[in-house]
């Protein structure tokens, strides 16, 4: 919503909010699907069509919401129609998601994903093996889920809905270090140490903090990624996937 009204220090941007709306939607939320009709409905971002705006509002009043019924009984004589924009937006990657990944679906995974975001699949993969073990379902003390432990906060910063759907927690954590990678200027300790401590910390103490669990995670990492410099990805994204603009 913040990025469909611009605010809350959000820039607007509509392509956003119909893609989060989206992928909200065809999980079941009703407030997105309601927003999606609203837009659809008003021309707000997209351009105005009455028969998908009453798809969105039909899944919403089915849900209970009480405006979407009153619209929709304004508009009886209008037939809604499925809405393959929002589709075709989900299935980009033509993944599917196994609950229980071994390491080589992992890998094709990011594989898949990384490129998008000019990210070295190597170094994800580093990342997830420190993180979780490739354990789709781990969760830490301060409560980071999944492959690459994405903390609640981390996951809403970068669009991810579902921290436990392996797919999109990888793309979550992608699209946070590419934001550090290009934060640090393509140092790899440095981005390693702000996705295990936060980029605060690493600011606040200019460099690795001298946290024992940060300083030995960034050596781990380092010794099995090999690499000290990573090349700093542009900030143009693919539209479709889960971004964070410096």
């Amino acid at each position: 919503m913040n990025y469909e009204h611009g605010r809350d220090g959000v820039k607007q941007d509509f392509q956003r909010a119909f893609h989060l709306y989206c992928r909200a939607a065809l999980q079941g939320d009703t407030e997105a699907a309601y927003n999606l009709g609203f837009m659809y409905f008003n021309g707000r971002g997209r351009a105005r069509d009455l028969a998908l705006a009453l798809r969105w509002f039909k899944q919403a009043a089915e849900a209970g919401d009480i405006e979407a019924r009153n619209i929709l009984a304004r508009y009886t004589d209008v037939s809604s129609v499925d809405d393959e924009n929002c589709k075709q937006l989900e299935p980009e990657l033509n993944l599917i998601v196994d609950a229980n990944p071994n390491k080589q679906k992992v890998q094709s995974w990011v594989n898949q994903i990384a490129p998008y975001y000019s990210i070295d699949p190597e170094l994800v993969m580093a990342v997830i093996r420190a993180e979780s073990g490739f354990k789709v379902n781990a969760i830490s003390s301060k409560n980071a889920q999944g492959l690459m432990q994405l903390i609640p906060e981390t996951a809403a910063r970068f669009g991810v809905i579902d921290s436990w759907d392996p797919i999109q927690n990888i793309t979550g954590g992608i699209a946070y270090l590419h934001w550090l990678i290009r934060r640090f200027d393509g140092r790899v300790d440095l981005v390693l140490a702000a996705y295990n401590a936060g980029e605060g910390a690493v600011e606040r103490y200019k460099g690795i903090p001298p946290y024992r669990e940060t300083q030995n995670y960034v050596k781990q990492i380092l010794a099995r990624y090999g690499k000290s410099v990573h090349p700093i990805p542009a900030q143009t994204l693919n539209p479709l996937l889960s971004q964070q603009k410096i």
